[in-house]
Parts: C-alpha cells; structure tokens; sequence
C-alpha cells in the first residue's frame, strides 16, 4: 500500500518552501544593499539611503514634504530627518516648512544635490546590473 502524505506535511513543505523563498529574498535584498552601500560610499561619499532620497527628489516636481518622502523611501520620520540634516549639511538637500501647513516639512534636491545623483546614478545601476547577470 502506499502511503500518502498527509494534508498537515502537505501544508508544512508549503510553508518551508515559502520560508526558503522568503530568506532568499532576504539574502538578495542585503547582498544588493551591502554592495551599493560599498560602491557610493567609495566612488561618491554617500549611502545607498541617501541615494533613495536624491532620487526620489530628482524625480520630483519641486518640493516634497517628508511625510510622503519618508513613504516613498521606507524609511520612518525619525530616520528620514537624521538623513536630510546630513544630506542639508552636505548641500545636497534643502528643507523648510510647509507655507499651507506650518507642522509640515518639505525637502528638495539642491543643484549639487541634482550633480551628486547624476554622478551616482551609473554606479547604482552597474552594481545592480552586475549582480542581476550574476543571478
């Protein structure tokens, strides 16, 4: 007689497999970070994380208050502050206050902000093409 597999390690070998993708995309995700992190700070003196937000400002038209940045970066409030004051130390963000609603902020890319990502931009994109053809 043959035995079959019950609904219970049916649902197990789901749930490992599940898992095993999961740390797999975990392990992509970090190694990607940690290689982008190495390459910006050697080639352009700022983090895969400032990097994200120059982008974001780059793309922007005009002025972005830190609420949605903060979204669009997956970072939280208290992180997304820390990271504009070095970036606006840096000269490559400015920010002020919102004219409509004063408890609100808003950042934007500087000129060197905008030479900065520009100059970054080809070693992000290598570094993601290498290690995507490297699977």
């Amino acid at each position: 007689m043959k035995a079959t597999a019950s609904p219970r390690s049916k649902k197990t070998r789901e749930e490992e497999a599940l898992a095993a993708a999961w740390h797999d995309t975990l392990n992509r995700y970090h190694r990607t970070t940690c290689a982008l992190d190495r390459a910006l700070a050697a080639d352009h003196g700022i983090t895969v994380s400032d990097f994200e937000v120059l982008a974001q400002l780059d793309g922007a038209d005009g002025p972005v208050r830190m609420h949605e940045l903060a979204e669009q970066v997956h970072l939280t409030q208290s992180a997304l502050s820390r990271l504009v004051t070095r970036l606006e130390k840096s000269g490559l963000v400015s920010r002020g206050v919102c004219e409509d609603d004063r408890r609100a902020a808003w950042t934007q890319i500087t000129p060197a902000g905008e030479r900065c990502y520009s100059a970054a931009r080809p070693t992000h994109r290598a570094i993601l093409r290498e290690l995507a053809d490297a699977g």
